[in-house]
């Protein structure tokens, strides 16, 4: 099970108490932009083995979505950080260089 912390409210809690909310870090196509970009965005996700970047939300706490760095093979979470975040922080980007050497890094 997930042990997450919501950095927004600082409680510490199993992933049941949260609800997850897809990739993080997406560009958003809407009305009027190309129909390939926003078919892109509705239906192509990463699916990755080893480090991803999600959204998550508090829901029976402070209520605020989120971001997680976390390893989908073995469940370990890197951190979290505010949703308005354009890009993962690098202290977490440099715990997951330090704890995957061969992890290419966020793109």
């Amino acid at each position: 099970m997930l042990t997450l912390t919501c950095p927004c409210c600082g409680v510490t809690a199993e992933e049941t108490e949260f609800s997850p909310g897809g990739e993080a870090h997406l560009k958003r196509f809407g009305p009027g932009s190309p129909d390939q970009d926003y078919e892109s965005y509705m239906f192509n996700r990463k699916n990755p083995r080893g480090v991803h970047f999600e959204r998550w939300r508090h829901a029976y706490g402070c209520g605020k979505w989120f971001l997680a760095a976390r390893c989908t093979m073995t469940l370990e979470v890197f951190g979290t950080y505010r949703a308005q975040t354009t890009e993962p922080p690098a202290d977490i980007l440099a715990k997951i260089k330090a704890r995957r050497p061969e992890w290419e890094g966020f793109a």
